[in-house]
């Protein structure tokens, strides 16, 4: 007879699967179900009108292009950052690895108001900028600004515990056995570190994709310019625009949907090769 569970000397199996599964769907799934509940009122035809005007496909489009752009960069950054945290000793470590988690712990309203004052044209480095022409707040370049700022967290740690297990013996002795160092990034390093950096990657991508307080404060909120989805969604919802707001949402679910699933097969193939290895 299949059994769904190995015996154990604690009991309570049934009741506590029935209070997680009932948390789950009181939390999670039955908002989610309402969610698609009101965005189905329009129809398809009214569905795929409501995220299709010009004004909601330019906040995909900036939402989306300016998520990827900052998680792209901070893989690369977050890597430099892990490895310099992991590989080297040197005074105030410390301190910059438990900064890198403050933007974990800091309240993104806080952080949208630091950014915006100081990259403003009048700020500590807006007002460099704005001597040669850059502008940073009120710009969908302010909007990539603090999606970096929030997802840099999400890299550092996924990549910080490989590289702590990659000990630096390996690297030795690849370079005794004649490898040159590009050699022994290219066969030995990167290998192992690729799928926590497409994780790292992927979960920055999918946390700045939700980001709202952070962002609201320096984008400076034009619409087809810098208006983010998440206010837009808001926005729908003041002027009692429900099932538009629904639908808009719908979309933002089904990418969430996608990237956690991509997550889950990336971290499921990183146990496979680990455990193969």
């Amino acid at each position: 007879m299949f059994a769904l569970r190995r015996p154990s000397v604690l009991p309570g199996f049934g009741p506590t699967l029935g209070f997680a599964l009932f948390y789950l769907s009181l939390i999670v799934l039955i908002p989610l179900a309402g969610l698609f509940f009101k965005s189905a009122e329009l129809g398809w035809e009214g569905f795929v009108r409501a995220v299709s005007t010009p004004r909601v496909l330019a906040s995909f489009r900036l939402t989306f292009g300016a998520a990827f752009l900052a998680a792209l960069l901070n893989a690369f950054v977050g890597f430099l950052v892990a490895w310099v945290l992991t590989r080297y000793r040197f005074p105030g470590r410390r301190v910059i690895d438990g900064l890198v988690d403050l933007p974990f712990a800091l309240p993104t309203a806080v952080a949208g108001i630091a950014l915006a004052t100081l990259y403003a044209p009048n700020g500590w480095i807006g007002s460099i900028l704005d001597k040669v022409g850059i502008k940073v707040a009120y710009t969908p370049a302010g909007v990539w600004v603090a999606l970096v700022f929030i997802s840099l967290p999400f890299v550092v740690r996924t990549i910080q515990p490989v590289l702590q297990d990659l000990e630096p013996e390996i690297e030795e002795a690849s370079a005794s056995l004649g490898a040159r160092r590009w050699q022994t990034w290219l066969y030995v390093i990167i290998p192992v570190l690729l799928p926590a950096m497409i994780t790292g990657f992927s979960l920055a991508f999918a946390r700045a994709l939700g980001e709202y307080g952070s962002v609201i404060f320096i984008a400076g909120n034009l619409p087809f310019r810098s208006e983010i989805v998440p206010l837009l969604i808001f926005v729908q919802l003041e002027q009692y625009n429900y099932a538009g707001a629904a639908a808009i949402a719908t979309v933002m679910l089904m990418a969430s949907f996608i990237l956690l699933l991509i997550i889950n097969v990336l971290q499921r193939w990183t146990a496979r090769r680990h455990g193969a290895d």
